[in-house]
């Protein structure tokens, strides 16, 4: 095997593994890969010569990263977010209330009589979703108004980020930075969570009211179409990161991908398919830049993003 001009560096600080990430081995290499395409993706975007697609599960905003997403927004590098209903609802919820650092090992019989709901060990107690159910019926309201009683998720994202810009202000809310830099906020599986139940509330008071997902499926459609370059950052897996790749099969692929995320290939899954695999498929290009970083969001992403934004 013909040797790489780049030898294994030992590092012993934080500057020096940043510099050298490429060359340490194993995920560290990958993440030093990561770094490359990304920066390579920023210089681009400020030449106006891609677009630049961000997605994300439920979870990245339930943890402290919601405020490196929002970051992300405010550096003027996303043209369009991809996420899950439960993103926009922990968005809208910690704008206002903040969620508590629980543990693994609980008790999840003793959370649920205190009425307190686990994800991992961030605990979310039932009255930040009362609290949802509130500024929910407000937004909507006021969406229906804008655009009629068949609103999109994009259109809901974009009222939500816009009622708080105005009710309550909150620097780490993405949906806040995606409404005031016009970001649109796709939500393909939109009514899998409160927001679908309280979809369907509403519409018992209101039958002509409803959330169209393909009613965005244009928009996201010219985008792609329009697009000299496209690259993408996918925080997971699921609907979110499948709904990037998706459509980019309609320009034959993305010319550049980063995918961070804990879920393995062996078991067919979506959230686990490398970039690899998805050039079979011509979601991503033959000859592009592209990598699959395994590891936590909540330590990769930082560590991704340190001089870079």
């Amino acid at each position: 095997m013909q040797k790489k001009p780049d030898n294994i560096k030992d590092v012993s600080s934080l500057d020096g593994y940043f510099k050298n990430a490429q060359n340490v081995g194993f995920q560290a290499t990958n993440l030093g890969t990561a770094r490359s395409i990304l920066t390579q993706m920023r210089d681009a975007k400020k030449k106006g010569k891609t677009t630049v697609y961000l997605g994300f599960t439920a979870n990245m905003v339930a943890s402290g990263m919601r405020g490196y997403i929002a970051r992300l927004v405010k550096s003027g590098l996303v043209d369009a977010i991809v996420t899950t209903a439960g993103a926009i609802e922990h968005d809208i919820i910690k704008a206002h209330e903040g969620y508590i650092t629980g543990d693994f090992d609980v008790d999840d019989i003793q959370l649920h009589k205190e009425e307190i709901n686990r994800i991992g060990n961030i605990f979310v107690p039932t009255q930040r979703y009362v609290l949802f159910e509130e500024i929910f019926n407000k937004v909507i309201a006021d969406c229906t108004k804008e655009h009629g009683d068949m609103i999109s998720p994009s259109e809901f994202a974009l009222e939500c980020g816009g009622f708080i810009s105005k009710n309550k202000p909150d620097d780490d809310s993405f949906l806040m930075h995606c409404a005031k830099m016009k970001v649109p906020v796709y939500c393909p599986g939109i009514t899998d969570g409160a927001i679908g139940l309280q979809t369907y509330f509403y519409r018992q008071r209101n039958k002509k009211f409803g959330i169209d997902v393909t009613k965005d499926m244009k928009t996201l459609a010219d985008l792609t179409l329009n697009a000299e370059n496209t690259s993408a950052l996918i925080l997971g897996g699921g609907i979110s990161k499948h709904h990037i790749i998706g459509v980019n099969i309609l320009r034959g692929g993305l010319d550049s991908a980063v995918y961070l995320t804990t879920a393995v290939e062996w078991d067919g899954s979506l959230s686990g398919a490398k970039t690899r695999e998805a050039i079979s498929w011509g979601k991503i290009k033959e000859k592009s830049s592209h990598v699959h970083v395994y590891g936590d969001v909540t330590i990769n992403l930082p560590m991704l993003l340190h001089g870079i934004i």
